[in-house]
């Protein structure tokens, strides 16, 4: 089978993993880096010897690869995206798809128009532990679904100067919520806050309802000391729990949802502490299983498991998330 030619625009935090990535995937070979940064792209270039450029452009003129990581500011990503695309390349572009909602469905028209593969970087999805979940969640383990809870909090992280806290990670745990559970929202209200970034909000905490009647909660800011990751779902059975750092997935009983118990006393009831279940899980990178899937799907011709009308989707809910905290209203969601 003859190798794909990988090429990465953008190599800071996020892009030069994707080079080191790139070089370890079976009938991937990573052909050429570009960052503005011409230091940091020889700097990269040079560790797996191969060439670097400041432009990009000219790196997709004389190297013509077949595939594009693109992890450059948000701003760009349009204008970036169409210049690999029309150079003959499939992309994978790192969340959020676009600046805007009319630049997100430009890029996927384009994409379209051309033939190319256009994949999101939702990367959180193939965190194994929320694959285990959604398994588990499609197999009505939980039966009914009530909430989805995500909290995301952290430093502020300096690399960050475009965009708020909200387009920046929100989409993340708006995938997964639409991921896990199968199931689109109906309205959202949120509330912001401008507290330490000078430019953008740096903390959001929000509700939405959704199709079935499950509530999803939002917790994300840049203020938080420590780093935390959690995802919880609630259900009538009891509660999974995901730590996203740790790739640890937990199941929380309801001790009496499955017992031979009188009807009328399990309404009075309620609920009750039952076993604590840790799964095990084969660890494994995210990226890697990431960018092996849209491999797949450009050698196979497959669909790639996260689509531009999925980045768009979670783009128009956060700015809407936005909007709805600047407007203090409750906003119903437009299909």
């Amino acid at each position: 089978m003859p190798e794909l030619k990988a090429a990465v625009i953008g190599v800071g935090s996020m892009g030069q993993h994707h080079a080191r990535v790139y070089t370890e995937i079976d009938n991937v070979a990573l052909a050429a880096i570009s960052d503005p940064d011409l230091e940091k792209a020889e700097r990269i270039a040079f560790k797996y010897r191969v060439p670097s450029y400041a432009d990009y452009r000219e790196m997709l003129e004389k190297e013509k690869p077949d595939i594009v990581s693109i992890a450059v500011p948000t701003s760009f990503h349009l204008n970036v995206a169409l210049d690999a695309m029309e150079a003959g390349a499939h992309v994978l572009i790192e969340k959020p798809i676009a600046a805007t909602v009319e630049e997100g469905q430009r890029m996927i028209e384009r994409a379209n128009e051309l033939n190319r593969k256009l994949m999101v970087g939702h990367i959180v999805r193939f965190n194994p532990a929320i694959q285990a979940l959604k398994e588990h969640l499609n197999n009505g383990e939980l039966g009914r679904i009530f909430q989805i809870a995500c909290r995301r909090v952290g430093p502020f992280p300096a690399r960050i100067r475009d965009v708020g806290v909200v387009v920046d990670l929100a989409p993340h745990d708006l995938d997964i919520m639409r991921f896990v559970s199968g199931d689109e929202p109906l309205r959202l209200y949120a509330e912001t806050e401008q507290r330490i970034h000078t430019d953008h909000e740096d903390s959001l905490m929000a509700i939405l309802r959704f199709q079935s009647g499950l509530v999803g909660l939002l917790e994300i800011n840049w203020l938080t000391p420590t780093k935390v990751r959690e995802i919880l779902v609630l259900g009538e059975r009891g509660m999974f729990r995901v730590d996203d750092l740790t790739q640890d997935l937990y199941f929380y009983e309801n001790a009496y949802i499955n017992g031979e118990m009188w009807p009328t006393l399990r309404l009075l009831k309620g609920v009750s502490e039952g076993k604590m279940i840790r799964f095990p899980l084969v660890r494994y990178e995210p990226l890697k299983a990431e960018l092996e899937a849209f491999v797949s799907a450009v050698i196979n011709g497959g669909p790639v498991p996260v689509t531009g009308e999925d980045g768009l989707t979670v783009l128009k809910l956060a700015l809407l998330l936005v909007k709805s905290a600047q407007n203090h209203q409750v906003i119903e969601v437009l299909s």
